[in-house]
């Protein structure tokens, strides 16, 4: 319908962002009943929502598989193209305030694992806290596995890691990169060497995080691209936990020098001929509209290491 000008009228949806939400929160859990509890409204009102959403496109957002529902291709561009959008109206206030210099509340969520909120995080995180004391900040420390979770379903704001293998999904910004050295105690064979290779390492029992964790999968790539033999004698999790055994004198480790704080009672040899230098970084799901807290945030972290 068209006014006497020829310009097209644009009727308001009344409820247009009640149904694109209800939407977003289904494609986020995968579930009706979870999207329901996270928007405290009943099962079939969200039902009601999303079939009429599919009512006036004129097509199918989920296939339904039980109690799961899947997105559909149209669901899938459909969720890219309304995500932002249902999450920026949701943050109206909080991103008007910021706008006008005032940023003084809610929340901050980062997904990390131990090794980057034990020694990457604390200044940025302390300078945030310092400059917007009323900003709520919360640490989640989770595997890479968990963090990316999170990150798909918007559990968080932003996860700070290291990442070998990017998905097509997120994107992701080193900020800073650190050396890989082998870790010995004391008195080990090779603590008196300043340079080794890899088979020197083969006889000795090496002390590695759990077998899922990226680490591994490097030091398996680059003995055998060397044709070197290894053998993991103790898997623990956490570089401080490995940094103790190493120098109880229970094995040999291979680390990055993020972890070393020049303190500890052990012996350091650098492998940056075998081994790449490891990045950290920012990792964000691809298209996510980011709150005024996670901008200031990142602010702060590109602020301390570049």
């Amino acid at each position: 319908m068209a006014d006497m000008a020829g310009t097209p009228q644009i009727h308001y949806k009344q409820n247009r962002l009640k149904q694109l939400r209800a939407f977003c929160h289904a494609a986020q859990t995968g579930s009706i009943s979870e999207a329901a509890d996270r928007l405290y409204l009943s099962q079939p009102t969200v039902s009601l929502q999303i079939q009429a959403l599919e009512r006036e496109l004129e097509t199918v957002l989920f296939e339904r598989r039980g109690p799961k529902i899947k997105l559909t291709p149209e669901g899938e561009t459909l969720y890219k193209l309304s995500q932002p959008l249902v999450e920026g109206m949701d943050k109206l206030q909080e991103t008007f305030a910021a706008s006008c210099g005032k940023l003084e509340s809610g929340e901050l969520n980062i997904a990390a694992g131990e090794s980057t909120i034990l020694y990457i995080l604390p200044e940025p995180i302390r300078l945030f806290a310092e400059r917007y004391p009323g900003i709520r900040v919360k640490l989640h420390n989770v595997t890479g596995r968990d963090g990316m979770a999170m990150l798909r379903a918007d559990e968080t704001d932003l996860a700070i890691g290291s990442m070998l293998e990017i998905p097509d999904d997120v994107t992701y910004q080193p900020v800073v990169n650190y050396a890989p050295v082998l870790i010995t105690p004391l008195d080990h064979p090779l603590a008196k060497k300043e340079s080794i290779q890899l088979h020197d390492i083969s006889p000795y029992g090496l002390i590695l995080p759990p077998h899922h964790l990226s680490t591994w999968r490097m030091v398996d790539l680059v003995f055998k691209q060397y044709n070197a033999n290894y053998n993991v004698t103790l898997e623990a999790g956490g570089w401080e936990v490995i940094k103790k055994y190493v120098e109880i004198g229970l094995g040999i480790s291979i680390v990055t020098d993020v972890c070393l704080t020049g303190e500890e009672q052990i012996a350091t040899i650098p492998l940056g001929e075998y081994f790449p230098d490891r990045s950290y970084g920012i990792v964000l799901r691809r298209g996510k509209f980011l709150s005024p807290q996670a901008k200031r945030f990142l602010e702060i972290v590109k602020e301390v290491f570049e």
